[in-house]
């Protein structure tokens, strides 16, 4: 291990969800969708910071955030845009739930 490595277990929540995000295709992600355990962030929000108030179980801002609709269960309109356009998505698994948020150009 070199110096500017660390072990998983030393990384704070944020350096692990990071190291976790990645790319997904719309054809990677329908089994997801299909569970019911895709969750929609919005564009304007951090995916990574929202991964960390999920894992954290923030139920305040968490709640708050789904209020504004700023976050919301991926539903069927979703899927059917999905399909049309395929987009790549970041996503970050907080166990159950997969966040995603569409990679604009």
């Amino acid at each position: 291990m070199s110096d500017n490595e660390q072990p998983e277990q030393d990384l704070d929540p944020k350096q692990k969800f990071n190291l976790e995000t990645g790319k997904l295709e719309w054809s990677e992600l329908q089994t997801h969708f299909a569970r019911g355990v895709v969750i929609v962030v919005n564009q304007g929000l951090d995916l990574i910071d929202i991964a960390v108030k999920l894992s954290e179980d923030d139920a305040k801002m968490i709640g708050e955030l789904i209020d504004a609709g700023e976050i919301v269960r991926a539903n069927d309109d979703h899927a059917r845009q999905w399909v049309e356009n395929e987009p790549v998505f970041w996503a970050v698994v907080v166990s159950p739930w997969v966040l995603v948020q569409e990679i604009k150009d």
